[in-house]
């Protein structure tokens, strides 16, 4: 098959959808298919990402999913360190911005209207009256094709000078936690809140992202809350004082990966990287 071709139909995300359930595996899954590389573990680990950070609202889990994928192509083709890092923030920099121009926001909240927060009938309008999971169908199948664009965009450009490392908040706390290379430049986007634009803390999905993938390789199965995801969200909620947006919490937004490295070689929000961490390896 043409890879051209295969990219085409591996990129028809509603079949996907429907096996994997959730939002953020069919976005790495679709993805990391059309580059002929399936990552089963980190897919399934991507669950508790969907809705906004188990259903927190923050950003869709289509867009966590794309630059974990954005991630894992850097790495295949820039190898580890700084330049992959960099190369995968300017990625998720661009799938974010593609997110946004077809869908008008970024967090699931403001799409769906429904949150942890949510009354069960709030939540059964807007998935059974309002057609909200053939909406959700859509739009993965509209902004899959974008994702692949952005990705492909990003890696062609040239990404100007590189930091040294730490490039990516979320990158460093994926390495502390034991993550492998592979699973800190796919972690690298996150950072800055998916792409620096500044929504909820990209080393804290990349933290909950690993503690999935431990849970996932230990019971062979990963319940969407599952507890051990729970514990880091809570650890994180403990640091920040309840704040979720990396905006908010470093006061500010980062103008590119350089300007984000420099943060953390200041020691910018090393509390927060800390308690992520302190469960260790």
């Amino acid at each position: 098959m043409e890879p051209e071709i295969y990219r085409k139909r591996a990129l028809r995300t509603t079949r996907t959808f429907l096996t994997k359930g959730t939002c953020s595996q069919t976005l790495l899954a679709v993805l990391n298919r059309a580059y002929g590389h399936p990552l089963p573990v980190e897919e399934a680990a991507s669950d508790p990402l969907a809705g906004g950070l188990v259903q927190y609202g923050y950003q869709c889990g289509q867009v966590w999913g794309a630059a974990l994928a954005a991630g894992a192509q850097a790495h295949r083709l820039f190898g580890a360190g700084p330049e992959a890092e960099t190369r995968a923030l300017i990625a998720a920099q661009g799938i974010a911005a593609a997110f946004q121009a077809q869908t008008g926001h970024l967090n699931c909240l403001e799409i769906t209207d429904i949150s942890r927060s949510s009354s069960g009938l709030r939540m059964f309008a807007y998935f059974f009256l309002k057609g909200g999971v053939v909406g959700c169908f859509r739009m993965a199948s509209r902004f899959a094709p974008a994702a692949y664009g952005a990705i492909e965009a990003a890696f062609a450009a040239d990404p100007g000078e590189t930091p040294i490392l730490p490039v990516s908040c979320a990158a460093l706390t994926a390495r502390r936690l034991g993550g492998s290379d592979l699973h800190a430049v796919m972690a690298a986007g996150l950072a800055g809140g998916i792409g620096l634009s500044g929504g909820a803390c990209g080393a804290l999905g990349g933290a909950m992202w690993i503690a999935g993938m431990r849970q996932f390789q230990k019971a062979g199965k990963l319940a969407y809350k599952d507890p051990a995801v729970v514990r880091v969200m809570e650890r994180f909620q403990t640091c920040s004082g309840y704040e979720f947006e990396c905006a908010k919490i470093a006061g500010r937004k980062f103008a590119g990966p350089a300007d984000h490295a420099a943060y953390l070689c200041e020691g910018g929000c090393a509390n927060i990287i800390n308690a992520l961490s302190s469960e260790g390896k």
